[in-house]
């Protein structure tokens, strides 16, 4: 008997790929062939993903980026990655149809719709996204990782969580280091908003008192071309550090930490939710729906989370918030504790019911 197939549809960043990455996993365990279907950008992300699933590169643009020329093309790029799905789903005809948001899920998703495939989409955001926006009236089924999100009208969303990686998962009960010994602080921006957490966290931190500073190692993702400066702030407050432009271990070096400053991705807040630490979230201000604003609600209703908007954030602020959280009696286990409350462990799970239910009806 064949093995029943999955397509992933997925964009090429962290936030559309870890949930995939997340379903890819468990479905190959539950004896599911699995496919990502991306474009060429999308295809530089899936070092990370099992090396069981197929990657199958369609042609996809977006008009948010390139000149005239560029944006002129772009509808031809769509209708020939469209057209390229519908050739190798009749080919290999998905079971399901698994989208993930992002540009480049665009063409697998158009082909399902066309042909006709059970299909669901995963919107990670409290907000969907530009893609998620126009299939979500073309699908079975939507499933939504940040509650509420906020639906247009007569659509109806079934609330799961945002699936975390199995390395997430196999650090979620390693309880926090207690805040008076060695203090570790994780700061983590994603390629679009570490520019600001690199002008601001440095100084912030370098204005806190020396007992603090002397047991203190942060690790901070920055931007190469931000490293440098961010190191020579970093050299003269006496801390100890750790810059890169990405952290490879985030799970490990997010259990190991007493706090998170960290953009509120969706992805983000649901590691931190899972492994259960005290966060700091800035939202993305450049974000054009404020959906990060929405995804780090539910961390500061659960008291597990400070939010400060970027127009607010400024150096004082900053550390000021820091000293609270790692020096006020019980607040970090609290906040830590919280943080769990709020998490879906089983967020995975839950899409791989809604996936397999799919699979019934193919």
């Amino acid at each position: 008997m064949a093995k029943p197939h999955l397509v992933l549809a997925a964009g090429g960043t962290g936030g559309h790929m870890f949930p995939a990455q997340a379903l890819a996993e468990a479905m190959l365990e539950n004896g599911w062939r699995v496919t990502l279907a991306t474009d060429a950008r999308g295809a530089r992300y899936t070092s990370g993903f099992p090396r069981d699933v197929r990657i199958q590169e369609l042609q996809s643009a977006t008009f948010a980026r390139g000149g005239i020329l560029s944006k002129v093309m772009v509808p031809i790029k769509i209708v020939a990655g469209v057209l390229g799905a519908v050739i190798r789903f009749v080919v290999d005809r998905p079971t399901v149809v698994a989208g993930f948001g992002g540009y480049p899920s665009i063409p697998a998703l158009a082909a399902s719709w066309l042909l006709r495939i059970p299909r669901l989409i995963h919107e990670q955001n409290g907000v969907l996204g530009r893609v998620n926006q126009v299939f979500v009236r073309r699908v079975n089924v939507l499933a939504c990782g940040t509650w509420p999100t906020k639906l247009p009208s007569g659509v109806d969303g079934t609330h799961i969580g945002n699936p975390v990686r199995q390395s997430i998962l196999d650090h979620m009960d390693i309880p926090m280091p207690d805040v008076d010994g060695p203090l570790h602080i994780l700061v983590m921006g994603g390629s679009q908003g570490a520019r600001v957490l690199s002008d601001i966290v440095p100084d912030a931190i370098s204005g806190l008192p020396s007992d603090i500073l002397d047991r203190l190692t942060v690790s901070h993702q920055a931007r190469p071309e931000d490293e440098d400066r961010v190191r020579e702030i970093y050299e003269t407050s006496g801390a100890s550090f750790e810059i890169k432009t990405f952290f490879d271990d985030v799970p490990q070096r997010m259990a190991k930490s007493q706090l998170v400053i960290s953009r509120s991705g969706a992805s983000s807040v649901a590691d931190i939710s899972v492994i259960g630490r005290p966060s700091i979230l800035i939202p993305l201000a450049a974000a054009i729906r404020d959906e990060q604003t929405a995804n780090a609600r539910g961390l500061v209703d659960a008291e597990a989370a400070v939010m400060i908007p970027e127009t607010r954030l400024d150096p004082a602020t900053l550390c000021e918030q820091i000293l609270a959280i790692l020096t006020k009696s019980g607040a970090a286990q609290k906040m830590a504790e919280n943080a769990r409350s709020v998490g879906i462990p089983d967020a995975t799970k839950r899409l791989v019911d809604q996936v397999e239910k799919l699979g019934r009806r193919a």
